[in-house]
């Protein structure tokens, strides 16, 4: 035996390195947080075996490398791990009563707020609750529904302490929402949603730190070792720092710190100047990958190039003037951080490979993958073609298709439904695409993902099957393509000598199961750095 053995041993039906070409492993040995072999013998690492190595005998296991979600809200789901779990209702009187018990708990006076993950049409009312409802569960403290990162209810209590009447000015690229009698109904879309939220005390620390530890180790159990939170503030990023402190991380996390809400350039610049002390990408667990911007909304306030289905004089909204975007995202690049997009409909694709070009035309010389779409939802063929171009990855969220496919169907008709998130297209171009999830809105899980771009199966069934992918090229876009994404393949990504260990165990090779069976698997082990994260 050697003094420099392994610290750990993993002996396994099949090893998956997704090295190109090389045939599946048996064997993998670690070293403190890096891979420091794999052989195709199970036992051709027993040489390094020591009196303190770790072995596991697996017959029956796969071990594959750990799965990244590339279009993540973690920083949400840690909020959420503590808030009123509306998603659990299945009716609006159920909705309020998970409210009315928090509140008979909840100090007067005191915010309340709600999990994000849930959609309207999951309720038998198929509608969200209205202010008059919500104040039926307490009219004694103010009530923030959350759905998403883009929609907001409130109860009046809520309204009345941001001073919101029916005569406040709507702002630009947001929505107040109005009932029939023309009062307020506490619906706040978009840029309207920091008219109250801004009034909503951030939870104490500890409570943030506990909220993250719950959420990232809810991630790693599926599978998912690394996030890119891409909707990250500053104070939120200091609370991740905090828990990385604390080691209550159980992801990697790679932040996307938010221009949401932000106007123009001058204000960009005062948000890269509180930037300038993250610029340290030394600690693997969590590290700034960049600037979020968003071009347009969400379900219900993409842009598109046609009409909607159920209202043929709305086409959705930029949230941006295409020349103060330009202007704004080339003080990110000129600060040498990157940028990510959010563009759903085609409409605000269109205008950011616009925007994109402009910039790439007067900044020559960027590096590749400094300018990214997050989404491209309705991304046609001259769209992707064009982005392939120009060199901007794209990142895709079929979770989120599948969960909110039925809500989508009622703004744009199931024809634009169907070509959304197109990954045979985009693979079939060779662009550098990758995959998440985009929780809140999509169901977080590394299988559940790759489940759903090989079937595109969604709520109300399969749609647009012509987009669906390979099990092995669904696998890619959340491991060896996402680890391109952050600039990391050269340390993740692939399970080979050097890089870090972090691989999932699986008690039956995933590439077997079919269906539901795939949809639902779970690792029995997530690995990161060398060390177990779950269970």
């Amino acid at each position: 035996m050697t003094d420099h053995g392994a610290d750990l041993l993993i002996r396994a039906d099949v090893v998956h390195t997704l090295v190109p070409g090389q045939a599946p492993q048996r064997a993998l040995a670690v070293r403190g947080d890096r891979i420091m072999a794999v052989s195709a013998d199970p036992h051709g690492l027993d040489h390094l075996v020591t009196e303190r190595t770790e072995v596991h005998d697996l017959p029956g296991a796969t071990v594959l490398p750990a799965f990244d979600d590339t279009h993540t809200h973690l920083v949400f789901a840690a909020l959420g791990a503590q808030d009123v779990p509306v998603h659990r209702a299945r009716t609006i009187p159920e909705f309020l009563d998970l409210i009315r018990q928090r509140a008979a708990v909840t100090p007067e006076g005191e915010w309340i707020r709600t999990t994000t993950n849930w959609q309207e049409l999951n309720l038998a009312e198929r509608r969200m609750p209205t202010a008059a409802e919500l104040d039926t569960a307490t009219d004694r403290h103010p009530v923030l529904v959350k759905r998403g990162g883009h929609n907001d209810v409130v109860n009046h209590y809520a309204l009345r302490l941001a001073g919101l009447t029916e005569d406040t000015p709507v702002p630009p690229g947001g929505t107040i929402g109005r009932g029939a009698d023309g009062r307020l109904d506490g619906r706040l879309i978009d840029n309207a949603l920091h008219l109250v939220e801004h009034l909503v005390p951030a939870p104490d620390r500890a409570r943030r730190i506990e909220g993250l530890r719950l959420a990232s180790r809810d991630y790693a159990a599926t599978g998912i070792g690394t996030v890119r939170d891409c909707a990250v503030t500053p104070e939120d990023h200091a609370v991740l720092r905090a828990a990385r402190d604390a080691g209550a991380l159980h992801t990697r996390v790679r932040t996307l710190i938010s221009a949401l809400g932000l106007t123009g350039a001058a204000q960009v610049e005062d948000l890269l100047d509180v930037m300038e002390e993250w610029r340290d990408t030394s600690d693997p667990w969590l590290s700034v990958w960049g600037v979020k911007f968003g071009l347009d909304g969400g379900l219900e306030a993409g842009a598109t190039e046609q009409p909607y289905a159920c209202d043929h004089s709305f086409s959705g909204m930029l949230v941006w003037e295409p020349d103060a975007l330009v202007e704004a995202v080339e003080a990110v690049v000129r600060r040498g951080w990157r940028v990510g997009t959010h563009a759903y409909g085609d409409r605000a694709v269109r205008t950011l490979l616009d925007v994109y070009a402009r910039v790439l035309a007067r900044n020559p010389g960027l590096p590749a993958g400094t300018l990214v779409m997050e989404h491209g939802g309705l991304a046609g063929p001259e769209q992707r073609a064009r982005a392939v171009a120009l060199g901007i990855p794209v990142t895709i969220q079929q979770p989120l298709l599948h969960d909110t496919a039925e809500v989508e169907e009622v703004f744009w008709g199931p024809e634009r439904v169907a070509r959304l998130f197109p990954a045979r297209g985009w693979i079939d171009l060779g662009a550098r695409v990758s995959a998440g999830s985009d929780f809140p809105v999509g169901q977080f899980g590394a299988m559940r993902s790759v489940w759903g771009m090989t079937t595109r199966q969604t709520v109300i069934g399969v749609k647009g099957p012509e987009h669906a992918i390979s099990y092995d090229e669904a696998v890619a876009l959340h491991t060896t393509q996402a680890a391109h994404l952050t600039g990391e393949s050269h340390l993740r990504g692939t399970l080979t000598p050097g890089r870090w260990a972090d691989f999932t165990v699986w008690d039956r090779d995933p590439a077997n199961a079919s269906g539901e069976e795939l949809r639902d698997l779970m690792p029995t082990h997530t690995v990161i750095g060398g060390s177990v994260v779950t269970p």
